[in-house]
């Protein structure tokens, strides 16, 4: 994983983590099995950022249909609607779940987690301030 992505985030990586290991090919194939109308990126160089939340944010994600988790990575391998170049990094709005340890889901797209990554907690205005 390429270096730092936050001055909150600086020091431990986080928990390693493993997206799939199968070819970009096969990886996208594999999402829209799953996925039938839901935009595809697949990304290298991932981070999944927990928020730190009170119990009553939490809760208000939680009845929004979403988890207080965002993902962040270094790399766009490929991006369906071409919303973000390739090489170039990307943050995720609020997921919505990450299914088969590959698959980060938000409300408007499915990100394909490729290769390690890592997962840790970070607060809010820590995830808002990555650009």
């Amino acid at each position: 994983m390429v270096g730092v992505i936050g001055e909150g985030l600086m020091g431990d990586s986080g928990a390693p983590l493993f997206g799939s290991e199968l070819s970009l090919e096969d990886a996208l194939a594999a999402a829209r099995k799953r996925y039938k109308w839901m935009p595809l990126c697949a990304v290298e160089e991932w981070t999944i950022l927990d928020a730190i939340v009170t119990d009553e944010e939490r809760a208000k994600i939680t009845a929004a249909g979403c988890q207080p988790m965002f993902m962040y990575a270094h790399k766009v391998v490929d991006d369906e609607q071409r919303r973000f170049e390739p090489g170039h990094w990307v943050r995720s709005s609020i997921g919505a779940a990450l299914n088969d340890s590959f698959l980060f889901e938000t409300r408007n797209t499915v990100y394909v987690l490729l290769g390690p990554g890592y997962r840790k907690s970070a607060s809010i205005q820590t995830i808002f301030s990555l650009f």
